[in-house]
């Protein structure tokens, strides 16, 4: 038997993240509330699901929303880090992660509440710094080895997608049970 190929609406709910080569002021201050926000969402999608609810997936073949949580969490943690990087060292290497492999870790099985907490403490504590990013700081360059340079803005919208995209996911799964 084969393997139900997830659609394209399943798999990126909100769109593909589409980068721009450079975001004004104005698109960063919009991507920075988006990240704001995103806690109360994520939340909110949260709320009332059971813990047989966090066990399904948001697509066949894709992650539990237990483990979306927690990958959230986890990513923007590392989101953090690498903006604190981006501000004071000279065009950072950053380090990538083996995210399908953080997921089946043991802290994995803990309840999203834990990583609720977590990505909303940190989230707090990145568009606070992120509300002082300057336009001569928003241009400074990153390096992912496995994608290349971004700039700091960049990153910001990237971010910013990747918080409401996986938010989306544990939606579908609300608005499917």
């Amino acid at each position: 038997m084969s393997a139900i190929e997830p659609t394209e609406a399943q798999r990126f709910p909100i769109g593909r993240f589409a980068r721009q080569d450079r975001y004004t002021n104005a698109e960063r201050a919009q991507l920075i509330e988006r990240l704001n926000a995103q806690p109360t969402h994520l939340a909110a999608a949260l709320s009332g699901l059971t813990d047989t609810d966090y066990e399904r997936p948001y697509r066949p073949g894709g992650w539990t929303v237990r483990q979306l949580a927690h990958h959230v969490a986890d990513s923007h943690v590392n989101a953090y880090t690498r903006v604190k990087l981006t501000l004071t060292e000279d065009s950072p290497t950053i380090k990538p992660y083996r995210q399908d492999a953080w997921a089946e870790l043991a802290d994995s099985a803990l309840s999203p509440l834990i990583s609720l907490t977590l990505f909303t403490a940190v989230h707090e504590r990145l568009v606070t710094l992120l509300r002082t990013v300057t336009d001569e700081q928003a241009e400074r360059q990153l390096l992912h080895p496995e994608t290349g340079p971004m700039t700091l803005g960049q990153l910001i919208a990237l971010y910013a997608w990747h918080g409401d995209h996986h938010v989306a996911h544990i939606r579908e799964v609300r608005e499917t049970r």
